[in-house]
């Protein structure tokens, strides 16, 4: 059972830790609840680590990116971010995910924890134009902070102005730490996800620095049940819950992509 780099923060803080999509992750570290209203009413981080993320880089990167997703990459430019899917020639859906168009021939693929191997094997295997991919899920580290004074916490901590628009990102620097800061976010809350590499004592830092204004701002830790909730609310899908290779675009209610 893997571990992401923030576990030894999780068993200190008390949290219960339960088996996802191959992680032992923190499902909740008070009361499921109460975070949920951190989240609602100030501001709530999760560690999303497990998520997947796939480099897609080459000249025509581009071309390989709008030929395996189902939305129109054409529309991206570097700083943007877009929801989308993979699907099978029936229709089925592979896995959604998120398109991070880093510059004119590199993309982040960010795919769901329990379809990384599915989906990378699914890009190599229609890579016809023989472009680069590199599953670097291993090697990133991925905080969500989410909820009315996400911006202002993460401000506090970062050195570029977070006026950000939804789904754009930018590259900065966080506590000595490269760090891409993404305006996103699956609570329905204003929010910031930020990508980073490093070993456990790089994620401690981020993570203490974090909460180094948590008086001012009442952020709170805050696991997976919780975030479960906030994306029912909001009607964001699950796959393997909601959605999955059974179901295609139109019919999950996904034809706006």
């Amino acid at each position: 059972m893997k571990k992401t780099k923030f576990y030894k923060i999780h068993e200190k803080l008390g949290a219960k830790i339960v088996e996802f999509a191959g992680y032992l992750m923190p499902v909740q570290y008070s009361s499921i609840i109460s975070e949920h209203k951190a989240v609602r009413n100030s501001a709530g981080v999760f560690d999303i680590s497990h998520m997947g993320e796939i480099f897609v880089r080459g000249e025509k990167a581009p071309e390989f990116v709008q030929y395996i997703t189902i939305n129109n990459v054409s529309k991206l430019y570097p700083g943007k971010v877009q929801y989308s899917a993979m699907c099978y020639p029936d229709g089925g859906i592979v896995d959604d995910l998120l398109v991070y168009k880093l510059s004119a021939d590199e993309f982040m693929l960010v795919v769901n924890a329990s379809n990384i191997e599915k989906d990378f094997n699914w890009m190599r295997e229609n890579n016809k134009w023989n472009i680069q991919l590199d599953n670097l899920s291993d090697d990133y580290s991925l905080l969500a902070v989410q909820g009315p004074n996400s911006q202002k916490l993460i401000q506090k901590i970062c050195n570029r102005d977070l006026n950000l628009g939804y789904y754009h990102f930018f590259n900065t620097e966080i506590s000595g730490v490269d760090v891409l800061v993404s305006r996103t976010g699956y609570t329905g809350e204003i929010g910031y996800e930020l990508y980073f590499k490093g070993d456990e004592i790089t994620a401690g830092l981020i993570w203490n620095n974090l909460f180094e204004s948590v008086n001012e701002y009442d952020l709170k830790p805050v696991g997976l049940g919780a975030r479960d909730i906030l994306r029912l609310e909001m009607g964001y899908y699950l796959y393997g819950n909601d959605i999955d290779q059974t179901t295609n675009p139109l019919e999950a209610g996904l034809g706006w992509i």
